[in-house]
């Protein structure tokens, strides 16, 4: 499959930005934060229905009426340790939970790897694959956290909207600027001062 020219994308608005999806006959291909890319070919019946059903509960979920997504996931391009990290965290972290980098690592089974800059540890390795994972939100990468904090997140506008949809589940409290309409900010003489963020691992 060429999974560039044969998607069918949609998108729709959410308090974190426009979220687009695309999807193939087998399921959910991509979501990702933005416009669509552009419109696609035809869809079949199948990949329609697919389509429609995934941003029907995209907009459940944001609309705090879905924790748990139904629509399947076509991770057809992932392979190797990409695609075992990807499908253990898809069957596995559910809303308001979070987990490790290193515990997704031990999970799936993921090793050290050698890299060019000498050996790769299983928690970068896990880093790495969520920082492209092509099912956001689907596949919740930002439930992946690092040990000492929250980590990176490649999503959106980065760690901002990962504390959002964090906030969102209740899976980390709430600060005096988290907004549940969005990504707007309260007046910088309401917030409270916060610590620095917590390097990413």
């Amino acid at each position: 499959m060429d999974g560039v020219t044969e998607l069918g994308w949609g998108s729709l608005e959410t308090p974190v930005g426009q979220v687009s999806v695309a999807c193939t006959d087998a399921g959910v291909a991509r979501v990702t934060y933005g416009s669509p890319p552009g419109p696609g070919p035809a869809l079949g019946r199948l990949a329609s229905g697919l389509l429609e059903a995934a941003l029907e509960e995209l907009e459940e979920y944001f609309g705090g009426r879905l924790k748990s997504f139904n629509v399947p996931v076509d991770l057809g391009a992932a392979n190797g340790a990409r695609r075992t990290v990807l499908a253990v965290l898809h069957a596995t972290v559910g809303f308001g939970q979070t987990i490790t980098y290193g515990a997704l690592a031990a999970l799936a089974g993921v090793e050290a790897t050698a890299g060019p800059g000498g050996t790769v540890p299983p928690a970068r390795v896990v880093g790495q694959i969520m920082a492209s994972n092509p099912v956001a939100l689907i596949v919740p990468c930002h439930r992946v956290v690092a040990g000492t904090g929250l980590g990176g997140y490649s999503g959106g506008t980065g760690t901002d909207v990962k504390r959002w949809l964090l906030v969102f589940e209740g899976a980390i409290p709430a600060t005096l600027d988290w907004d549940p309409a969005g990504l707007r900010r309260l007046p910088a003489a309401a917030r409270e001062p916060q610590p620095a963020a917590p390097a990413s691992t």
